[in-house]
């Protein structure tokens, strides 16, 4: 798909100055990615999307268009090797101009939530939507579809011969992370089809590995996966760089682990090459607050990565990762004309972005059209209840005699995807288990929401900080049941009918009254709306939240994760509490209550 055939001999011609160039970028300080090296005064020739030289003398024509860059560094279009557009409840669409506005020209993209709802149908409606977009839409095949069969319902299922043939289409570029790594350690036939599938093809497999460093890990890298973005600590980062692992460094709304893993780059000094920086996990308030790829490059420079060294880890290190840098990743004759100028190598300030050789942003204006993509049908009516709820569906059972018991419970912590599991005395009463604001434990439930099995399950979680209300959200990875958090039953079931109302999105309610809410449309995930009125929305919700005591930095994607049964220690799916590191179901309270 990106890969056209290139205007060779334009290209030549232009740049032995025999034709004249369709656009130039002259007199900028380049940042070579390829050598590192920043070069003063370079000017760059385009021609026909490509660039066509890089040196002093540009062939200036009549009709050639000039960009004055002598007070910029060009730097290539930033690429995200890691994204689930989904989690910034952004449309495709709509998600590429806000990106492309902060000098991202390429993204790889997972679209594994959208395929947990709709399945291949899924995949193959963002492959679609991708056309014409102005920046480059790379995808990866989900490789889990649902991430661990039998431990939550989900809205649809991929087998490994639908992953076969997407893994056949033009835009597709691998394997998506592969999160059953207990699966893969131990054989797995289905996973180990699909990864096979994936490298006969002369296609990467992205990992996703979050169990213990040694002999487990190995096996997992044996299997062929060959990057990983879960790492959180310095140890673990170090442990998969030695294996061979393409190092992803992970910099999202929730999950920031750049400042630790970053240090075996700083510290450690490790080779560079095989080191990413990725977003994982942008969401709207952070795109349009901090930006994308530019804040997570930014971020690495602070934390004291060289400035150029940061730049390679977002642009041609993800190129040569995905095996495109023959066409994308630098600025170099051959090339897709992905250039990005900013004032200066700390701040990143976008000055103007070039992408497949067009002005596309200028000034800070946005001079790509936009366009509108029709959803089918079936993409935007998701979120079906099996049966009618109640407020005693919201509550959990406890002993009738008894005025406290053992609890076990999901302790959340901003910033971080793994949650701790923790055992706490909570009250009960009535033969209810109760909430125990004191301790910032609220009740937490998960509505099965694919009309499918009518399931409800209750827990507890602690962190949000919530002092009444409740939320509920339709966005919880990876098959994106409902999700519930508050104090009281009433305020929760009320919150779970108006996200069924919407269509899916995020409502939150106080005192039987809906306060705030965001509609997600698009399979219960994503929203019709451009960056700005969607944020407008988030804020409202987010304030909301505060309101009723959540003092959490990024209450959305915390609430989105509680039912994410891959990743340690604990969570809640529709079927039950999940003893992630054991693979099991456990009871809310502890044995001998």
């Amino acid at each position: 798909m990106h890969r056209v055939k290139r205007p060779a001999e334009s290209l030549a011609k232009v740049a032995l100055g025999k034709a004249k160039a369709d656009l130039v970028v002259k007199k900028a300080t380049l940042v070579n990615v390829e050598t590192g090296e920043l070069i003063p005064d370079a000017s760059v020739s385009v021609s026909k999307g490509y660039v066509a030289d890089v040196g002093d003398l540009p062939s200036i024509g009549p009709e050639t268009r000039v960009i004055d860059g002598s007070k910029a560094f060009a730097i290539p279009g930033f690429l995200d090797g890691h994204v689930h557009v989904e989690s910034s409840m952004l449309s495709l669409t709509n998600f590429s101009f806000a990106a492309l506005e902060r000098g991202t020209t390429g993204v790889f993209v997972d679209p594994h939530e959208i395929a947990n709802v709709l399945g291949p149908e899924g995949v193959r409606l963002l492959i679609r939507e991708s056309l014409g977009l102005p920046i480059k839409i790379f995808f990866l095949v989900p490789s889990c579809v649902p991430a661990v069969p039998g431990m939550e319902t989900s809205g649809a299922s991929m087998s490994a011969s639908d992953v076969a043939e997407l893994l056949r289409e033009s835009s597709v570029v691998g394997l998506a992370e592969v999160m059953n790594y207990p699966g893969v350690v131990s054989g797995e036939a289905k996973l180990l089809r699909e990864m096979r599938a994936a490298l006969r093809l002369g296609k990467v497999v992205d990992g996703h590995y979050a169990g213990k460093i040694g002999k487990e890990l190995a096996a997992y890298v044996s299997s062929g996966a060959s990057s990983c973005h879960e790492s959180v600590s310095r140890e673990e980062a170090l442990a998969k760089a030695r294996l061979g692992m393409y190092l992803m460094v992970r910099e999202g709304s929730a999950f920031k682990n750049l400042s630790e893993v970053i240090k075996v780059v700083t510290m450690d000094k490790i080779y560079p090459c095989k080191v990413l920086l990725v977003s994982d996990d942008r969401d709207a308030p952070s795109l349009a607050k901090e930006g994308h790829m530019d804040f997570v490059v930014k971020r690495a420079v602070e934390e004291g990565v060289d400035p150029v060294l940061a730049i390679q880890m977002a642009t041609i290190n993800v190129a040569r990762r995905f095996r495109v840098d023959d066409f994308a990743g630098s600025i170099a004759p051959g090339k897709c004309a992905d250039i990005v100028l900013v004032e200066d190598l700390k701040s990143f300030k976008i000055k103007s972005v070039v992408s497949n050789g067009k002005l596309l942003v200028h000034g800070g204006k946005l001079l790509a059209s936009r366009r509108r993509f029709r959803y089918p049908e079936r993409s935007v009516r998701t979120v079906k209840f099996k049966r009618r709820l109640h407020p005693a569906d919201f509550v959990a059972a406890a002993p009738a005699d008894r005025g406290e018991s053992e609890a076990h419970v999901i302790l959340v912590r901003d910033g971080e995807s793994v949650t701790k599991h923790v055992v706490e005395v909570v009250p009960t009463a009535g033969g209810a288990v109760l909430p125990d604001l004191g301790a910032d434990i609220l009740r937490v439930s998960v509505v099965e929401r694919h009309g499918k099995t009518g399931n409800v399950a209750n827990g507890l979680v602690k962190g949000f900080g919530l002092r009444e209300g409740a939320v509920a959200t339709s966005v919880s990875h990876d098959s994106h049941n409902l999700t519930v958090v508050g104090v009281g039953a009433s305020d929760m079931h009320a919150a779970a009918n108006e996200v069924r109302r919407m269509g899916g999105g995020i409502s939150v309610v106080a005192r039987g009254k809906v306060v705030a809410k965001v509609a997600l449309p698009i399979a219960g995930l994503m929203s019709l709306k451009p960056l700005r009125p969607l944020n407008a929305d988030v804020e409202r919700v987010k304030s909301a939240l505060k309101k009723l005591g959540c003092q959490l930095e990024s209450p959305f994607m915390a609430l989105s994760f509680l039912s994410l049964s891959v990743i340690p220690e604990i969570r809640i799916t529709d079927k039950g509490i999940v003893d992630v590191l054991a693979f099991s179901f456990i009871p809310l309270l502890a044995r001998g209550n």
